[in-house]
């Protein structure tokens, strides 16, 4: 059963296919049946650019409990990585605390 779960979000930066790199525009991030993974309905996060075709696209699927663990270790880095550039770098970011689940 598809469950329509689907949310996108602009993307700037790169992502890696095989050898090659190319430009990120947009990524994906949908829950869903497994299409690759042997397992249930999965997260699936899809970065891509869709002015390259179907080719320049990457993506993982997770456990949703992988995912949870992926968006705690994102927050995480994110702080410490807005402090770096407001504290360290002086670069005018207003760190802010985030509250993990």
């Amino acid at each position: 059963m598809c469950t329509s779960i689907i949310e996108i979000a602009r993307a700037e930066g790169m992502a890696k296919r095989g050898d090659d790199w190319f430009p990120l525009t947009q990524t994906v991030v949908a829950y869903d049946h497994a299409r690759h993974a042997p397992l249930g309905d999965v997260i699936t996060l899809d970065f891509l650019n869709t002015a390259l075709g179907a080719g320049a696209r990457a993506g993982v699927e997770l456990t949703l409990e992988t995912a949870k663990e992926l968006r705690t270790a994102l927050d995480r880095a994110i702080a410490a990585a807005e402090y770096e550039e407001a504290e360290v770098r002086g670069k005018g970011a207003t760190p802010r605390l985030v509250r993990v689940a």
